[in-house]
């Protein structure tokens, strides 16, 4: 799950966060998301001892683990949100400019739409108790490109021969 939230946060390189801060505000999320919704599972979460058990990655709870990811990504760029915002600065002195808004601009962006894609799972999760699963009708979006002919061609404006 720490790797899972590192790709979140763009933090591969680990030079922001280490392993065992990312798993503390891994249990913090997993803390919210377990408040947040009911699951088939009976999870015991201890801040204090940073535990969650049993372990969802080995329950194969795919539901829980992306909801926790999710939300601990979104707690984690809600901080940074707030540390940047401070730096968000623009100086101007005579021909030259230095204009620190865009970060928290980009970091704000991000931090919504981890945190509107939470909720829109969370939601889901709640009304269906399953995050993923789809169904493709002939008029759905993802069937443009299996349904043959000039379908795909034709709404993306292309010419000539279908190359699917």
């Amino acid at each position: 799950m720490v790797l899972m939230v590192r790709s979140l946060i763009g933090d591969l390189d680990s030079a922001k966060y280490t392993d065992s801060r990312i798993k503390q505000l891994l249990v913090v999320g997993a803390y919210n998301v377990e408040n947040d919704a009911d699951f088939s599972t009976d999870y015991t979460i201890d801040v204090a001892s940073v535990s969650i058990s049993p372990d969802p990655v080995s329950n194969e709870d795919t539901d829980f683990v992306t909801l926790t990811v999710y939300k601990t990504a979104s707690i984690i760029l809600g901080s940074e949100v707030k540390s940047e915002s401070a730096n968000a600065i623009s100086i101007k002195d005579g021909p030259s400019a230095m204009d620190l808004r865009g970060v928290s601009a980009k970091l704000m962006d991000l931090y919504d739409r981890i945190t509107q894609q939470y909720e829109q799972m969370l939601e889901h999760y709640q009304y269906n108790n399953s995050i993923g699963e789809a169904i493709l009708g002939p008029y759905s979006p993802g069937s443009w490109g299996v349904r043959g002919g000039d379908s795909y061609s034709y709404y993306y404006g292309w010419s000539g021969r279908n190359v699917f």
